[in-house]
């Protein structure tokens, strides 16, 4: 998942950016926010982690968050309730330019930064679709008229064009390589946490 192997086992080359990176405010998670994510499905959290909305950053609403919250609670469709409730932070109310950091770097491995490795930002394909209140699509409609993409960016602060580093200096007797813990903190392990790539990404929060 995180990259792409030669036979002979060497990492790729950094792609060539098609565009200049665009820098957007990394967000910081704190104890309490940690913990929430710390409660989601092991599967949940892999998704987060590949959609960039464990850390994501929202844009400037004319809403404030308790307004936001209501909306949710009392407008929104139970079934966007749903899948609302399985995300630490969310999940339909986040555009791609909100998400956050890569799960690469959030393991401290900026040389495997997702959008180093493609050569640039997800882009949405300007679409969006109308539901029915069982969530069923009725309609297509276009978001932005002038055609202008949304795009995520992983906020770490890391270069996304330098050449890859080759392959990380291998840590020393007794330390842990970054991503590569055996376990969630204090040991405890979580019901369905069974492989040691489950144990890594949760040993992240």
């Amino acid at each position: 998942m995180n990259e792409t192997r030669s036979a002979a086992g060497r990492r790729p080359a950094a792609r060539l950016l098609a565009g200049p990176v665009i820098r957007r405010p990394q967000r910081t998670l704190t104890p309490e926010e940690r913990e929430i994510v710390r409660g989601i499905s092991t599967l949940n959290f892999q998704g987060a982690l590949i959609m960039g909305i464990v850390d994501p950053v929202p844009n400037p609403s004319p809403m404030d968050e308790d307004e936001g919250a209501w909306v949710r609670e009392q407008v929104w469709s139970a079934y966007l309730q749903k899948i609302e409730r399985k995300y630490p932070f969310g999940f339909a109310r986040w555009a791609m330019c909100e998400r956050g950091t890569c799960w690469n770097c959030l393991a401290g491995r900026c040389d495997l930064c997702v959008h180093r490795q493609e050569g640039g930002p997800h882009a949405d394909d300007n679409t969006d679709w109308v539901l029915d209140i069982r969530g069923r699509c009725v309609a297509k409609f276009i978001l932005r008229p002038g055609g202008e993409p949304c795009v995520w960016w992983c906020r770490c602060a890391c270069p996304k064009s330098d050449p890859t580093p080759e392959t990380a200096a291998a840590p020393a007797e007794g330390e842990v390589a970054p991503g590569k813990a055996a376990g969630r903190p204090g040991g405890a392990v979580r019901r369905g946490q069974g492989s040691a790539v489950d144990a890594a990404q949760y040993a992240l929060f």
